[in-house]
């Protein structure tokens, strides 16, 4: 049963792969990207292993435990990176469930992740070569590790699939996640310069403790064996064992429950009005917008676009204290906001037939999105460039940062326009944890964003060149020149973007929507 599971594992992926050429290139690039991983952590222990003085201990215990902790927490994340083979489908099948245990184990070894973490794991063993009593144990201590790695997974994603699927919980989940992700880069490079009292023995001592946590007790075998303390070792490895053992049991009740008792989202059935569509005027225009801002306020795929908005202050003020950086709050929020309805045909779905078969325009249609859009990006627009003017003691820049920021918005619904009607590519679905790519998507989301970022903002510098010297050159002038010329210019580049947008809809939105059903 364990062989046929696995079996139907690769089946899936390899069926997968031959449903269209993008996932095959999304697979190339997760390889690439995965064996790029695998040359820097296998090099980077090699030097380590030969380095004096010897830290070896400290590199192991911290990059596992790192390497564990990701495995626990990610799948949370992500709500199942890898699901391929769903314990769910099994519902009706009288499967062992030790041999599903271990089948499910074993297949979650099989791709990318699993591949490059039983590489770093063995590599993490290996650097013990030049010391033959911590080597003999090194192995399986990394064997080890990736059970705790992929046990770990399994448990606290099956422990929380109940809460996680109140769709509600994933929201607030994405939304949390998403702080530490913006802000970690700017963190780092903030904090790089005061590290240097980081020192050797402080890092160790924070080894030592994680060695005797789950994530690094593991990894912290060798060291102790090398170290010739057999009763930290033996102490370590009951630890690690103990963690298994509890991690496993916890997996097999929750599947156990899952098995019994499947997983359903209820729907409401309260009545929730028109809404939007009741506010609106009953026309074609009307009912496009009032489509359009059901979604900004009901979706959370919509809300992701934007959700780096409220925290640009803050990366602003991480990136430059008090200084003048916070100008470019208004510009900023300003490219996302416009950039935010790139995706919409592909985050309609099937629902996309309703545009086709309803008598609208593509104008209409184009213009519907972007004045949704643009009835949420217009007011923050104006505080944050008014209010990033005054935090700043600039309040003569007002005008120059209201003329560009609208400028750039409109500049970016117009680019944004033209790029949903032309691409379209496998994005989350409606309910589905908005940080989740799904196959395939990867290679034209990039490409796609790319080109059309560049053209945005190829397009946007002839105002932004403008509003930047009038702001540095404190020209009152210059800055009203830049007020009446960014949003002037920018509407006509959103009138040519709608406008083509439009037509491009007419003429390929039955193609579209076929490239659409064939991503289900």
């Amino acid at each position: 049963m364990v062989a046929h599971l696995v079996q139907l594992k690769l089946a899936l992926v390899r069926n997968g792969l031959r449903r269209s050429p993008w996932q095959v290139v999304g697979l190339a690039f997760a390889g690439l990207y995965g064996l790029f991983a695998i040359v820097l952590v296998v090099g980077s222990l090699a030097a380590v292993s030969v380095q004096t003085p010897d830290i070896r201990g400290l590199v192991t215990v911290l990059l596992g435990s790192v390497i564990v902790l990701g495995w626990w927490v990610v799948p949370l994340v992500s709500f199942g990176v890898d699901a391929t083979v769903d314990p769910a489908r099994f519902v009706t099948f009288t499967i062992p469930r030790r041999s599903m245990l271990l089948g499910l184990a074993i297949g979650a070894v099989l791709g990318i992740p699993g591949v490059v973490t039983v590489v770093s794991a063995l590599a993490i063993g290996g650097v013990w070569w030049r010391t033959p009593t911590a080597l003999l144990v090194a192995p399986a201590c990394a064997l080890l590790g990736v059970a705790t790695c992929i046990v770990g997974s399994r448990a606290t994603t099956s422990a929380s699939s109940h809460l996680m699927s109140k769709r509600r919980v994933r929201e607030l989940m994405a939304a949390v996640t998403l702080v530490p992700l913006v802000l970690i880069g700017p963190l780092i490079g903030r904090t790089s310069a005061s590290s240097a009292h980081l020192t050797r023995e402080a890092l160790e001592q924070v080894a030592a403790v994680l060695g005797w946590t789950p994530l690094g007790a593991v990894w912290a075998v060798p060291w102790e064996v090398a170290a010739g303390d057999v009763a930290g070792a033996a102490g370590r490895l009951g630890v690690a064992v103990g963690t298994l053992v509890a991690l496993t049991v916890v997996w097999d009740r929750a599947l156990a429950h899952a098995l019994v008792n499947p997983l359903h989202e209820v729907a409401s059935t309260r009545a929730r009005g028109l809404g939007w569509f009741g506010r609106l005027p009953a026309t074609p225009l009307g009912a496009a917008t009032a489509r359009s801002l059901t979604y900004w306020v009901r979706d959370p795929r919509y809300a992701l676009a934007i959700a780096i908005v409220p925290l640009l202050p803050v990366l602003l003020w991480i990136l430059n204290p008090g200084g003048s950086s916070l100008l470019f709050l208004g510009p900023s929020a300003a490219f996302f906001f416009g950039w935010g309805v790139s995706a919409d045909v592909a985050y309609d779905g099937s629902a996309f037939w309703t545009h086709l078969a309803a008598p609208i325009t593509g104008l209409t249609d184009r213009l519907g999105r972007v004045i949704g859009a643009a009835a949420l990006a217009v007011p923050v627009v104006a505080v944050y460039s008014v209010g990033s003017a005054l935090l700043t003691g600039r309040p003569d820049a007002i005008p120059a940062l209201l003329g560009v920021s609208y400028g750039v918005l409109w500049t970016a619904f117009s680019g944004a326009s033209i790029v949903s009607a032309l691409v379209v590519y496998p994005v989350q679905q409606p309910g589905e944890n908005p940080f989740q790519t799904r196959q395939g998507a990867s290679m034209v989301a990039v490409v796609s964003q790319l080109v059309g970022w560049s053209a945005v903002l190829a397009l946007s510098l002839p105002v932004a060149g403008l509003a930047l010297y009038a702001i540095t050159e404190h020209s009152s002038a210059l800055g009203w020149l830049a007020f009446v010329v960014g949003p002037l210019l920018g509407g006509l580049l959103l009138f040519l973007g709608v406008c083509i947008g439009g037509r491009l809809i007419e003429r390929n939105g039955t193609d579209l929507l076929q490239r659409i059903q064939s991503f289900a």
